[in-house]
């Protein structure tokens, strides 16, 4: 398997990628089947993650997406959380499953959670790709992890660097040359 050299290894093949996909599908399936529930995507990075995720799903439910930045083009929160593109649709007393790629401090998703509470869902939960726990400092705790991941920067599968390398099918280790320069 070839990858772009700036990427010092693959960390989750496409392989894994699947079935874990398959995984959380069924246990997102057990819940929600029948309550037609509001799947929100946090943009960008948890759009692979989510399309793959709503295929293997045989049940009504709605999508939608939020849009936050705390990011930036660096490799670590600014801790500052700006809603860019907020949900379309009403969520009061709808069960509503957040999508999230990774899950690094887990202010973005405080901050999130916070304000889909103040809009009265019937259920709030959240279904992450990746989960960081080594780098958590808010308290938020995710109700579907696919992998427990290091303390390094991943990209692929729709997570990025500076809006580059989301189309690889695999989650890998970015060089820390390729985003200490």
């Amino acid at each position: 398997m070839t990858w772009p050299e700036d990427l010092d290894r693959v960390l989750v093949t496409e392989q894994q990628l699947a079935a874990k996909v398959g995984e959380l599908a069924e246990q997102v399936r057990a819940e929600y089947a029948g309550k037609n529930p509001a799947l929100i995507g946090i943009l960008t990075g948890s759009f692979v993650f989510m399309a793959d995720l709503i295929r293997r799903l045989d049940f009504d439910l709605t999508v939608d997406f939020i849009a936050v930045s705390s990011y930036e083009d660096a490799t670590i929160s600014s801790g500052k959380v700006r809603m860019t593109k907020d949900c379309s649709h009403d969520i009061a007393g709808r069960h509503v499953l957040i999508i999230e790629d990774i899950i690094d401090t887990g202010f973005t998703l405080e901050h999130i959670c916070r304000i889909l509470k103040h809009r009265k869902p019937a259920s709030l939960k959240l279904c992450c790709l990746l989960d960081k726990p080594s780098r958590r400092r808010a308290q938020i705790s995710p109700d579907y992890v696919g992998f427990e991941i290091p303390d390094e920067f991943v990209v692929g599968y729709g997570l990025d660097f500076a809006e580059k390398y989301r189309h690889l099918p695999y989650v890998g280790v970015l060089k820390k040359e390729a985003y200490q320069a």
